[in-house]
C-alpha cells in the first residue's frame, strides 16, 4: 500500500514537471550511454582525428537536412512555432561549409554515411509529417545539446586535429547566439510553454529516448566504418607496394588507380558529433 502511494506520488511529481525536466529524466541514462560511446570517448580525451570529424559531418549533413526540412515545413504548428529559432541555431549551411573546406566543391558526391544515419532520418521525416508536435523533442536533442558543448569542442577538435584556424569547424559556433546560456534558457521556456496532451507529452518522451538511441547507433555506426576503412586502407597499401615493384616508376596500372579511388572515397568519409 505504502509503496503504490510512493509510486503515485512519484509519477504525479513527474506529470507536474516542465517538459524540459522530464526528457532530462528520461533520456539520463541514454546520455550516459552516448557519452561512453568509442567516438565521443575520443572527443574527451582529445584524440580526435581528421577522419573521425570529416565522416561525422557527413552523418550530420544528412540529419540536419531531415531535421531542418521537417520544423521549415512545420514552422506554424502550435507545437513547433514557439522552438523555431532557425536565425539562431540553424546548422545545415554551417556544415555544408566544412564539408566544402575538408572536400572541395563537390563534396555531395563523397557523402558517406551508416545505416543508422538513414534510419534517424528516415525517422524525422516520418514524424514531420505524422506527429509534428514530436519533432520537439528531437530539435532541443539536437541544438542544444550542440550549443551546449560547440565552443568547448570546437577547440578540442582544433587542436587534437591541428587546425591552424577555425576553417572547417562552422558546425560547433552559433553566430546568432550571443549568450548561449541566456538563450537556452529562453529555448526551454519557450519549450515548455507548447501544450500537448497527455498522450502527445508521453509520445514527446518517449521520441527524445529514441532520439538518443539513434544517436548512438549513428556514433557506433561511424565507428564501424572506420575500423573497415583502416583495414582496407592496411591491406591495399600492403597490395599497391607488391604490385609497384613491378610496374614502371611514375606510373600506376587501371587497377590499382581504381583501388586507390575507391579507399579515398571511403577515406575521405568520416566524422563525429557531440550531444
Amino acid at each position: 500500500m505504502e509503496t503504490e502511494k510512493r509510486t503515485q506520488i512519484s509519477a504525479e511529481q513527474m506529470d507536474n514537471r516542465d517538459l524540459s525536466e522530464q526528457i532530462k529524466e528520461v533520456t539520463k541514462d541514454s546520455h550516459v550511454r552516448a557519452e561512453n560511446t568509442e567516438l565521443m570517448l575520443s572527443f574527451q580525451r582529445g584524440q580526435v582525428t581528421l577522419p573521425q570529424y570529416k565522416l561525422l559531418l557527413c552523418s550530420l549533413y544528412e540529419i540536419y537536412q531531415a531535421l531542418e526540412e521537417e520544423l521549415d515545413r512545420n514552422s506554424s504548428h502550435p507545437a513547433v512555432a514557439p522552438i523555431y529559432f532557425p536565425a539562431e541555431l540553424a546548422r545545415l549551411k554551417s556544415i555544408e561549409n566544412d564539408l566544402e573546406y575538408f572536400y572541395g566543391s563537390d563534396w555531395r558526391e563523397k557523402i558517406v554515411v551508416p545505416t543508422a544515419t538513414l534510419r534517424y532520418c528516415h525517422r524525422l521525416r516520418q514524424i514531420g509529417k505524422e506527429n509534428p508536435e514530436f519533432l520537439v523533442a528531437h530539435a532541443y536533442t539536437r541544438y542544444l545539446g550542440d550549443l551546449s558543448g560547440g565552443q568547448v569542442l570546437g577547440r578540442i577538435a582544433q587542436k587534437s586535429m591541428g587546425l591552424k584556424s577555425c576553417e572547417g569547424l562552422s558546425f560547433f559556433a552559433f553566430p546568432g547566439v550571443s549568450s548561449p546560456n541566456l538563450f537556452k534558457q529562453l529555448y526551454r521556456s519557450r519549450m515548455n510553454s507548447v501544450e500537448l496532451t497527455a498522450e502527445e507529452r508521453n509520445g514527446a518522451l518517449e521520441e527524445a529516448v529514441r532520439a538518443f538511441e539513434f544517436n548512438i547507433q549513428v556514433f557506433d555506426g561511424l565507428q564501424k566504418m572506420l575500423s573497415v576503412t583502416g583495414n582496407e586502407h592496411q591491406e591495399s597499401s600492403t597490395n599497391s607496394k607488391a604490385v609497384h615493384s613491378k610496374t614502371l616508376p611514375g606510373t600506376i596500372s587501371p587497377m590499382i588507380r581504381m583501388v586507390l579511388g575507391l579507399f579515398v572515397a571511403l577515406a575521405t568519409v568520416m566524422g563525429l558529433y557531440a550531444l
